[in-house]
């Protein structure tokens, strides 16, 4: 369960949740399964999870389908099932805690680290107030929900799809737990994944109206980002749900492997347009600081460039040719260091990334798609010898 201190409702205008108070989260409230001022991640995770999955499996072993299946393929051999419904749909769930953690403190962060001048504070707070009504709206959620419950009345499940091959009987009919995972556990995932996305469009949408604040940025930050680095965080908030969604296609193919003999190779488009696609679209909240970003590298590059050279050409008349100066106060301290600091400062500005995207940001994204896809590799090709590869390719 989420501690209170960590799901407080966020009532400072200077703070933003994509998760707290959302409708889903109301519902959960008024049933009181989760207490009020709390996201109650962990025990929605677990309950949504044995609803999904617990009919599914008690079908399937009083059929005699859950180990073995004469004729057919058990329910067992299909990772896909179990991953999405045991693994997947829990870290949906409990990444709303992450989500709401990041987002509240990324939100902090820009007023603690002076980007967010007093001058500009009224319109970041109006911004944080205008997402929080879009954030509160049941709209979206009932849309979502409405659609994910259509598609699956539109695409019923088929005899001939390998994934319900096991929910079949020798007479061609589909058993209760396909039903259940085509009726019920499919629109609850497919749910879950359309509220993420609603989610990372909430968060997309906040980031590109504070950007448009005008921030104070600092050309000359030693993290190349104006100072606003810590928004490459914000992709690391997602990882759970990157994690879970990069599970499923994972585990379905993980089957192909190992029942069908499909081959590794055969996989590989899929899965480079998956992550190339995913990550896009966690990319985009950052995004939204390549202009501003661009503006105060295009402003200050000139400006900085002009403070080097007025310092070193007082440097060359107070140092070679030992003429008085009657304003040094450029050149404080006394000596050529004073150049030196201006000069590292240009270096600065000129090394101004145009987006803030670095390494904690590319990891918060390719960590968590990269462990489902080594796993999948290790079905077919053992771990030791990917490990003995991947040495002799270092050493």
């Amino acid at each position: 369960m989420t501690k209170r201190t960590d799901a407080r409702d966020v009532s400072s205008a200077t703070e933003f949740s994509p998760v707290d108070n959302e409708p889903p989260l109301r519902w959960w409230r008024r049933l009181r399964i989760v207490p009020v001022r709390e996201i109650g991640a962990g025990r929605r995770a677990v309950l949504v999870a044995l609803v999904a999955w617990v009919p599914i499996a008690v079908w399937a072993l009083a059929t005699g389908r859950l180990m073995h299946a004469d004729g057919g393929e058990a329910l067992f051999q299909h990772y896909g099932i179990h991953v999405r419904y045991l693994f997947a749909i829990p870290l949906l769930i409990l990444a709303e805690a992450a989500l709401h953690r990041g987002s509240v403190a990324i939100a902090r962060q820009f007023v603690a680290s002076g980007a967010i001048e007093p001058a500009i504070l009224p319109r970041f707070e109006a911004t944080n107030r205008g997402l929080v009504r879009l954030r509160d709206a049941s709209l979206p959620w009932v849309l979502g929900l409405g659609f994910a419950i259509a598609w699956s009345f539109a695409d019923p499940p088929s005899n001939h799809d390998d994934a319900m091959s096991w929910a079949y009987g020798a007479d061609g009919r589909l058993g209760f737990g396909g039903f259940w995972a085509a009726y019920v556990a499919r629109p609850i995932f497919f749910a879950l994944l359309l509220g993420w996305l609603w989610r990372i469009a909430l968060v997309t949408l906040w980031a590109w109206r504070v950007g448009r604040l005008g921030l104070s940025l600092v050309p000359s930050h030693p993290d190349r980002t104006g100072g606003i680095a810590f928004v490459e965080k914000l992709p690391g908030a997602f990882a759970l749900v990157t994690l879970g969604l990069a599970a499923v296609p994972a585990s379905r193919w993980a089957h192909e492997v190992v029942h069908h003999g499909a081959s590794l190779a055969s996989f590989r488009l899929p899965a480079l347009a998956f992550v190339l696609l995913w990550t896009l679209i966690l990319l985009l909240p950052l995004f939204a600081f390549a202009a501003p970003l661009r503006r105060a590298r295009r402003a200050a590059v000139p400006a900085y460039a002009s403070l080097v050279g007025d310092q070193g050409r007082l440097v060359h008349r107070r140092w070679i040719e030992r003429k008085a100066i009657d304003d040094d106060e450029v050149l404080e301290p006394a000596g050529v260091g004073a150049v030196a600091d201006a000069s590292v400062l240009y270096d600065a500005v000129k090394k101004m990334r145009a987006v803030p995207v670095g390494k904690a940001a590319l990891a918060g994204i390719l960590v968590p798609l990269a462990i489902p896809f080594l796993l999948l590799a290790t079905v077919q090709i053992p771990l030791k010898d990917m490990l003995l590869k991947l040495l002799k390719v270092l050493v």
